[in-house]
């Protein structure tokens, strides 16, 4: 829940959570770069949220709950991160470390073409963030609540 309180509330960022975001952020750029343009620009906030998507599947497969609820919370409020940028496309307002808006390339001409349709996309991918966040938190508390001290999975074999 404090994931989420912090993510979608004053500038959007969660500390320390921001920077890891930033450095998968441009990790998905560099590490889709032999692909045309518009991929690559879109890479660096795909990848932002696929990676705790992944690490949350990861836990999950595992059976770890908490550790896969709150990878999920996390790829929630990375989500919302991206909608931010997705929503700046028309302004180019937010202060960026690279220069280059990669939204503003992609629903621009060179992209899409569909610079009016920013903020719908923003919107469809604040809303699954946030879903991530409460499907997180709600997992977290799912297991103390449902289950007390002891995971589900190890009455199974009992």
């Amino acid at each position: 829940m404090i994931l989420g309180v912090l993510g979608f509330t004053g500038d959007g960022r969660v500390p320390v959570l921001a920077w890891i975001n930033l450095a998968i952020h441009e990790f998905g750029h560099v590490a889709t770069y032999v692909f045309p343009d518009l991929v690559t620009a879109m890479m660096g906030s795909i990848t932002q949220v696929a990676i705790p998507l992944a690490i949350a599947a990861y836990f999950l497969h595992r059976r770890e709950l908490v550790s896969g609820m709150l990878c999920l919370a996390w790829a929630g409020t990375s989500a919302h991160e991206a909608a931010i940028y997705i929503g700046d496309a028309p302004y180019e307002r937010l202060e960026l470390i690279g220069g280059q808006h990669d939204w503003a390339f992609v629903f621009g001409p060179e992209g899409f073409d569909a610079m009016g349709r920013a903020a719908e996309v923003a919107g469809l991918v604040n809303a699954a963030g946030l879903a991530l966040v409460v499907i997180g938190a709600a997992g977290c508390l799912a297991r103390p609540l449902l289950w007390g001290r002891a995971t589900p999975w190890a009455r199974v074999g009992q």
